[in-house]
């Protein structure tokens, strides 16, 4: 199993992605979250990857993240969901937006993104209720991306506010709430903490 690419980013043209590792061009399928985070073409990068093995294809999938990861491989446990309406699911919504939408059993959401019909939806809600728990004990870990990358200071934040103890959908509404004005993780923090408060 592969587990992680590090290289030079060569090309990226949704949903494919190819990352250069000592002169061998590795070509992956990504969700849209990852390709959010990517840096520019040429750029160093490390990416956490998941290899399906078929009769026709060995197809490798890449993720900035281990939650985002995480999720692509219970989602594959879900009966009806295969890689590609897991990746459209990923692509679709955040890993934190998936955790509030399984909380609020919201299967409607689910259904808007392609190729998710509503049988799909309800086993997924089904599913996935108690195997999301894991994601809500685990802070959102910063993109694999040297040098950092945008939403770093809402990584932390979340990680913060989790070990303060409020549960991951309430986070995500502070989070919302104290919007992207820029600033460090304390700042984050202590605006989220205000719009609580307020």
């Amino acid at each position: 199993m592969i587990g992680w690419l590090r290289g030079r980013l060569a090309a990226k043209l949704p949903p494919i992605v190819v990352v250069d590792v000592n002169g061998v061009g590795y070509e992956c399928e990504a969700p849209m979250s990852t390709f959010y985070v990517l840096p520019d073409t040429g750029a160093e990068i490390t990416l956490r990857t998941h290899l399906v093995v078929r009769e026709d294809a060995h197809i490798l999938y890449a993720f900035a993240t281990d939650e985002e990861r995480r999720l692509f491989r219970n989602l594959l446990k879900v009966s009806g969901v295969g890689p590609k309406i897991a990746l459209g699911i990923l692509s679709g919504m955040s890993v934190l937006d998936f955790m509030r939408c399984i909380e609020a059993e919201d299967a409607a959401l689910l259904v808007r993104i392609p190729g998710v019909g509503r049988k799909t939806a309800e086993r997924v809600l089904i599913d996935m209720r108690d195997r999301v728990k894991e994601f809500a004990t685990d802070a959102v870990s910063v993109p694999f991306v040297p040098g950092g990358a945008p939403g770093a200071a809402q990584h932390e934040a979340f990680s913060a506010l989790v070990a303060l103890g409020y549960k991951p959908a309430e986070i995500t509404r502070m989070l919302k709430a104290a919007g992207d004005g820029g600033g460090s993780t304390s700042e984050l923090i202590r605006r989220a903490l205000q719009a609580a408060a307020g």
